[in-house]
């Protein structure tokens, strides 16, 4: 692994399993749960497809948590909707960087988690 890579995400808030269900069902990731009996509510995704792992889960101390991170996505407003039917919303609409074929938005997740959506980023 190169230098300064992104390693992980994460994902914590006041509802672990809610948080969890919103984003498997916006972008189909499949998250494992933990140890149930360790007394943490933690679910690990995947790095699948050349992405990262990370972990989404309740916060340990009961604060609003913390997130961020970019996902690359097909369609950046198909995307933004999607996150909205499912009680997101968008925080800046789709914009492109003019001359190198970026598009970006922001939404927040139900809990106000602010997530970047990318179109370009990863070429």
């Amino acid at each position: 692994m190169a230098p300064n890579s992104v390693l992980w995400f994460e994902v914590v808030g006041k509802d672990g399993p809610a948080l969890r269900s919103f984003y498997s069902k916006l972008f189909g990731w499949k998250i494992e749960m933990g140890d149930p009996g360790s007394g943490f509510d933690y679910g690990i995704v995947g790095a699948g497809n050349g992405g990262i792992g990370g972990g989404i889960g309740t916060s340990p101390d009961g604060s609003g948590g913390f997130a961020t991170f970019y996902v690359e996505v097909d369609d950046v407003n198909s995307a933004l909707s999607k996150a909205e039917k499912l009680g997101g919303r968008t925080i800046m609409p789709a914009i492109e960087i003019p001359g190198m074929n970026i598009t970006f938005a922001y939404f927040s997740d139900p809990e106000g988690h602010v997530i970047g959506l990318s179109k370009g980023m990863a070429q």
